[in-house]
């Protein structure tokens, strides 16, 4: 008899718990026999035990159905690839049956499920259902967005705005590769988070540059609409050394990025050659104020660049 390991902060426990004990009629055996086990499975619910521990139960023994939903690299690896075809559509007829019993059986109850787990399961559900249209719901990941952003301040806190704007980029990285989607839904779903969300632009930058490698054919004119997502103010020294050498990017990007780390290049040598001085910088630097030929100059020439890379 297997010993089940009851979920604990998203994982197993390895340590037998006096559930696991009680539950004895639930063997390996009846992992062969899908109807069992949701037979089982109801009369466990029917005692009243707790969701979780439901929970439990069904990503133990779903693992061993399907290894993609353990998480673990080396159940997976351990799987058959080299099959006839016709045991390789045998076969995937089945992976399609234990995923819809599954999602039949998943309790309900909030927090029943690790939600790591979940992710996995909608991952090969989408593998069995999908067509190359319908892959990548951008819909329902922008309506999620807009919501999250729309909660009250208390709810919505700046490292949760932070943690979902790092997730929704490597969404964009991830999506940026299917030829079905369009530019309106990509700009929508990076524009979905206020500027301050993100603290730097590597991972919005990833996924750009990613959607430019696979949509070849975008416009010019596309291109700046990208780009001006981008805060280059924002971008570390690897990534800005990357978007200055990048030839998908329009000139007048690259000159951005070139004015920022020239930017901050300046302000280090200041910030440096303060602490040499014996005077304060911040007063050195009031001491004196730009004349209407200097601040003009610099007006103009910001000008100049703009007329030239547009």
């Amino acid at each position: 008899m297997s010993k089940l390991r009851l979920r604990e902060s998203g994982a197993f426990s390895d340590k037998p718990t006096h559930f696991a004990a009680e539950c004895w009629f639930i063997n390996d055996a009846c992992i062969l026999d899908m109807d069992y086990f949701v037979k089982t499975l109801s009369g466990i619910k029917a005692k009243g035990v707790r969701s979780d521990l439901i929970g439990s139960i069904i990503t133990h023994y779903a693992s061993k159905w399907l290894p993609d939903l353990s998480g673990d690299e080396t159940e997976k690896s351990e799987t058959n690839f080299e099959q006839s075809p016709q045991s390789v559509r045998a076969s995937w007829m089945k992976k399609r049956f234990f995923i819809e019993t599954l999602v039949g059986i998943l309790p309900p109850e909030k927090d029943s499920i690790p939600c790591n787990f979940l992710l996995r399961l909608l991952r090969n559900a989408n593998m069995f259902t999908h067509t190359c249209e319908t892959l990548l719901d951008v819909e329902l990941v922008l309506r999620l967005v807009k919501r999250f952003v729309n909660l009250d301040e208390a709810v919505r806190s700046g490292a949760a705005l932070m943690k979902v704007a790092k997730l929704v980029d490597y969404y964009l990285a991830e999506a940026a590769v299917d030829a079905y989607l369009s530019l309106p839904e990509f700009v929508a779903l990076a524009e979905a988070l206020p500027g301050h969300a993100r603290a730097i632009d590597d991972g919005l930058y990833r996924a750009i540059d990613t959607y430019l490698k696979a949509h070849p054919g975008v416009s010019k004119q596309e291109r700046k609409n990208l780009s001006r997502l981008i805060d280059s103010r924002k971008l570390s020294p690897e990534a800005a050394i990357h978007a200055a050498q990048n030839e998908r990017l329009p000139v007048r990007a690259i000159i951005q990025v070139l004015f920022s780390e020239q930017t901050k290049f300046n302000r280090n040598n200041d910030w440096s050659g303060s602490f040499t001085s014996t005077r304060s910088p911040g007063l050195e630097r009031s001491a004196r104020c730009h004349s209407k030929r200097e601040t003009d100059g610099s007006a103009d020439g910001d000008k100049e660049v703009e007329r030239r890379c547009s």
